[in-house]
């Protein structure tokens, strides 16, 4: 099954539970794939050619949206400030196959980093067609290059309106995107808005001062800072400190998680391994509303890397000790325990991407938006949550199942394998709402605000504000458990071949099959782990670019190219994913009704699975690395 928006709804989220099956056998064609119409021999079905270009007047540095933006920087302007004018091309224009074979489509569903999208043939397409692109809009005229980074609103999109083989016919449209503008807090009331004093905001300067080096991922860029000019001019300034390199956050949309993280960076007690304080903020005027905003902050940049990164490396070149791990271990406990206990705030994000490397080669938390992890990533409590929010806030209601159950039988299959509406029914919404209004009454809103809104919430995550406390430090405590999994292992994830992201290096085991941790340690990851449920990933898995059946051969995987075997092979996928989350979301129902009616009893425990607490974590943590032969304090 190809990976597309749609497989997102009929394999890996729980909607499949309710979604209609594909065919079994693929509808007929008009022509025939070997008429001379579409035939690759024919010149019009050619690419002039997906080489590098000798003079590229563009870069890009990765994509994200499942393969829809592309962060993309002119080369031909000099210095320019991060405006992230990125490329996007909306999915349906990406419906040909014989574009998507030709430039590796299906990868860039799960390709992020530059150096792998860049050998994409999309790549290579876009480069060439904002080249010739770039031709026709007149130097230095209203319409050129320039003067969008001059006057266009933070954030507007480069939009690929048609994807064709031949470049000159590909509609390139500019989409100013005022509503940004509009989310954007202005700096005269962020103190305000965020609920801090003014002294604690830091100093400003105006995004005309920083140049982009490099775009990282969607919301973080690698910049200089002009230091010796107010504005920029053509040289910039002669100060040593202009060659530093910092971070910084923005977003292009869902502002209000940037206002989220600020305001928890900016009321944080410092700590070593957490992310320091923003050093600047970053704003710019904006003409809706004649405001200047708030368009992000700078950060400490760390040189070390990504752990996520660096693990695998290290493992594969036999020079991950076990004193360095339990270094990084340690340190990341007592991050997590001081954000809990000092910074007031839960962690929802602690995956391995969330973690970089100092130049020393210390751990540093980062990202503290709040939004949390992949669905199927955290633990089972708060994937129950999640998984009625994503049910209760499903679009496009179908009639309702007969069974009184979230989980139809009989009748509702029959209807999901003939065609009729695929999408979740009435009542299933209802239940799964009502479920979470009975928890956090209003938060529907949350997930509608688009802009960042004092509410009386801390958070815009629904699954996270519906835990006490314990409970969201019992949550923390399990993936605190699969993030130490997969550093004593060595290992980029937790899950092989994880549908949302591939890697570099990819995970050569999954949690919670061990191999190089020591036995103390595995007690302690596993209690940490306590009532985790097997995952979607032990019978689907990603094989390329393709969704298969892990009990599939590889071989026989590979060779179903033809349209019947393609076909035959997603609808089995389908029917197991199918299968797999009608009993998933029917224990994430139980599992919360049981957990309401003890409540109301007065018999709930927060810790419902007996796992260890963030500090007897650490304490045990600690003590083994006390104990351990050959371990140098640090």
């Amino acid at each position: 099954m190809e990976l597309s928006s749609k497989s997102i709804r009929d394999v890996i989220h729980p909607t499949a539970a309710f979604s209609k099956s594909p065919p079994r056998v693929p509808p007929p064609v008009l022509v025939e794939a070997d008429s001379w119409g579409s035939s690759q021999l024919n010149p019009k079905n050619r690419i002039d050619s997906l080489g590098p270009l000798a003079d590229p007047h563009w870069r890009i540095d990765g994509c994200t949206g499942l393969g829809t933006q592309y962060y993309v920087l002119p080369l031909f302007l000099g210095a320019t400030p991060p405006m992230r004018f990125d490329v996007f091309i909306p999915e349906e224009a990406a419906s040909s196959p014989l574009l998507r074979q030709l430039l590796d489509l299906e990868a860039t569903f799960h390709t992020k980093d530059p150096a792998r999208v860049r050998r994409l043939g999309i790549a290579s397409h876009i480069l060439r067609t904002l080249q010739a692109w770039t031709a026709t809009r007149r130097d230095g005229g209203p319409d050129s290059v320039s003067s969008m980074y001059k006057n266009l609103p933070f954030g507007s999109r480069i939009i690929f309106e048609n994807l064709d083989l031949n470049i000159h016919n590909i509609k390139v449209t500019i989409a100013p995107t005022y509503y940004v503008e509009k989310q954007l807090i202005g700096l005269a009331r962020l103190a305000s808005s965020l609920g801090l004093a003014p002294d604690l905001l830091p100093e400003a300067i105006d995004i005309s001062r920083l140049s982009i080096v490099k775009q990282l991922h969607d919301s973080v860029c690698l910049v200089h800072i002009d230091h010796a000019n107010q504005g920029r001019d053509d040289k910039g300034g002669d100060d040593e400190n202009d060659r530093e390199l910092w971070i910084l956050k923005a977003l292009t949309s869902g502002t209000k998680y940037l206002y989220i993280e600020l305001r928890n960076l900016l009321r944080m007690e410092p700590h070593v391994h957490v992310i320091s304080r923003p050093r600047y903020l970053v704003t710019k005027y904006c003409r809706f509303g004649g405001k200047t905003a708030v368009v992000g902050f700078v950060l400490r940049f760390h040189t070390g890397g990504s752990l996520r990164d660096t693990l695998p490396l290290l493992r594969i070149h036999g020079q991950l000790a076990l004193d360095v791990r339990l270094k990084w271990a340690t340190q990341l406990a007592s991050a997590v325990l001081h954000v809990r206990e000092r910074g007031g705030i839960f962690y929802p994000d602690l995956r391995l991407d969330n973690v970089v490397l100092s130049g020393r080669g210390d751990v540093v938390m980062v990202d503290f938006e709040q939004r949390g992890v992949w669905c199927e990533f955290a633990a089972p409590e708060v994937n129950a949550l999640d998984y009625a929010r994503i049910l209760a806030s499903s679009d496009e209601p179908s009639p309702p199942n007969s069974s009184g159950s979230s989980i139809g039988s009989g009748s509702n299959n029959d209807r999901n394998n003939t065609g009729d509406d695929p999408t979740v029914p009435e009542d299933v919404r209802s239940l799964f709402a009502a479920v979470l209004t009975r928890q956090l009454r209003g938060w529907e809103s949350l997930l509608d605000d688009e802009e960042y809104t004092a509410r009386g919430h801390a958070s815009y995550n629904v699954p996270w504000l519906c835990l006490s406390a314990a409970e969201q430090e019992a949550a923390e405590v399990y993936m605190l458990g699969r993030v130490l999994w997969c550093v004593f292992e060595g290992q980029s994830a937790p899950q092989l071949a994880a549908v949302w992201q591939s890697y570099q290096r990819e995970p050569e085991m999954e949690f919670p099959e061990f191999r190089r941790t020591p036995p103390r340690l595995r007690d302690l990851i596993d209690r940490c782990t306590r009532g985790r449920r097997d995952g979607l990933s032990r019978l689907i898995t990603r094989r390329g670019s393709k969704l298969v059946l892990r009990s599939a051969p590889a071989g026989r995987q590979q060779q179903e190219t033809d349209r019947d075997g393609d076909a035959a092979a997603a609808f089995e996928v389908h029917r197991v994913a199918q299968e797999w989350w009608r009993t998933e979301v029917k224990a994430a129902e139980d599992f919360l009704l049981m957990r309401e009616q003890m409540k109301a009893r007065g018999e709930w425990d927060d810790n419902y699975f007996k796992r260890p607490t963030l500090k007897q974590v650490l304490g045990e943590l600690k003590q083994f690395q006390a104990t351990s032969v050959g371990f140098v304090p640090s």
